[in-house]
């Protein structure tokens, strides 16, 4: 049998923060030599829910056809998210390759898997729907077994999940549950304070050094936990990252522009009653859809008002794809027309009733005072660091890529993945 993969995922990890994690206990003892990528190109949009579909099935946006963390639900004061399985359209990922190799299969919030018929110990990334939903419920209907709530019940009392650093503290119990109740041979984790931190203050901060110092705590928890079973020795284990942040200070509302132009329609009351385009914001970049009947002059009519928007500095595009563009140099393709790219410094917003422009709405991830979804080549870059039997030591590679991931994690279980379009990194491999 092949060695066991753990994959943590420090959302918004960047390469500043492993600078700063190298002289803190955990890592040190831990990572000191490791091998790894110091810069990592993430996939467009860099948004956390394609960011980690694409690090589970090593292929783009534009096949696994997860465009964003929210449904398309114009108009809707509460959006749901992409939480489940069948939000990825790509028909397969690491949990199926490592299913198809006999092994043993856990996730912790990690994006998109809500119901995952091949992970076998799962607790996804779901919260209550309303006031009144219990949290085992909530665990049931996205996929935890009866014996995963059994093992994680001490660990989910009152915990006000949706909110950091409370929920990052929870994963990381759930994940030593798992460990010490099932020892998963693949156990992959999604731990979010530093992103969320980022977005409440700023790309560098003291609360950002806080959270990064309490990961370092959490390195230590799972690695603790593999050392009271004996599977430090057989274990690889992976700390990466999805993307990194860009400070912001303005948010621009394109969807008002787009109602002033007749593409949408709002009635006295702030209702939206119907459109032809509409705006669906994902921080600093943003997709715009047409509906069915907007026909060809729907489609001039919304391409001439983006682009006379970008035209003006003040609304912060910095760039108008097409669909066909964006597919062609980013791989991101969908049921969208068009994608619009920040300035550097602006994140767009959903609303069509309020101001062109705003600030910051810290109740909103992609309206803070940091966020992302821009073009991977921009502001702080994610990582990926490596131990384990299977991985050599000190080797580090100053720049790679996230579609790589997948197919490390499948040569290293000994399985493949199906049409993938990254390739392993055997460089990093023994």
């Amino acid at each position: 049998m092949p060695n066991k993969l753990l994959v943590l995922s420090a959302d918004g990890l960047v390469k500043e923060d492993v600078d700063a994690l190298r002289s803190m206990k955990n890592f040190r003892k831990y990572f000191s030599q490791a091998s790894g990528i110091e810069r990592v190109r993430s996939i467009y949009p860099t948004i956390t829910y394609p960011c980690h579909t694409t690090m589970c099935t090593g292929v783009w946006p534009e096949k696994h056809g997860v465009s964003g963390n929210l449904q398309l639900m114009p108009g809707s004061k509460k959006t749901p998210w992409k939480w489940f399985r069948t939000d990825n359209l790509w028909p397969d990922d690491i949990f199926f390759a490592a299913k198809r190799r006999g092994l043993s299969t856990g996730a912790v919030f990690w994006p998109a898997t809500g119901n995952h018929p091949a992970i076998d110990y799962l607790v996804d990334e779901y919260w209550p729907q309303s006031k009144n939903d219990p949290l085992p419920e909530v665990f049931r209907r996205s996929g935890s077994s009866e014996e995963v709530l059994r093992a994680i019940e001490h660990s989910y009392q009152n915990v006000p999940l949706h909110r950091h650093p409370e929920t990052t503290e929870f994963i990381m119990r759930c994940a030593v549950d798992l460990i010490d109740t099932f020892q998963p041979d693949v156990l992959f984790l999604h731990p979010a304070d530093i992103d969320a931190a980022r977005h409440q203050n700023g790309v560098f901060n003291d609360r950002v050094d806080e959270a990064v110092a309490a990961t370092d705590g959490y390195i230590g928890m799972v690695m603790e936990a593999l050392d009271r079973h004996g599977l430090i020795p057989e274990t690889n284990v992976v700390l990466t990252s999805d993307h990194g942040l860009i400070d912001v200070k303005q948010i621009v509302n394109v969807n008002v522009r787009l109602a002033e132009a007749g593409l949408l329609d709002v009635d006295e009351d702030g209702n939206l009653l119907g459109w032809r385009a509409y705006c669906q914001s994902g921080g600093t970049s943003a997709l715009v859809y047409l509906n069915q009947d907007a026909g060809p002059e729907g489609y001039d009519r919304t391409y001439s008002v983006l682009k006379e928007m970008k035209a003006d500095p003040a609304c912060g595009i910095g760039r108008v794809f097409t669909e066909e563009e964006c597919r062609a140099e980013q791989h991101f393709g969908g049921e969208f027309f068009f994608v619009l790219e920040t300035d550097g410094s602006t994140a767009f917003g959903d609303d069509f009733c309020g101001p062109l422009k705003k600030q910051y709405d810290i109740t909103d991830y992609r309206y803070g005072h940091a966020t992302h979804g821009h073009l991977p080549d921009k502001g702080p870059q994610p990582v990926f660091w490596c131990i384990g039997p299977d991985f050599r030591e000190n080797v580090v590679l100053p720049e790679g890529r996230l579609i790589d991931q997948a197919p490390t994690y499948a040569k290293i279980l000994g399985t493949e993945l199906k049409d993938c379009d990254g390739c392993a990194l055997t460089e990093l491999l023994r």
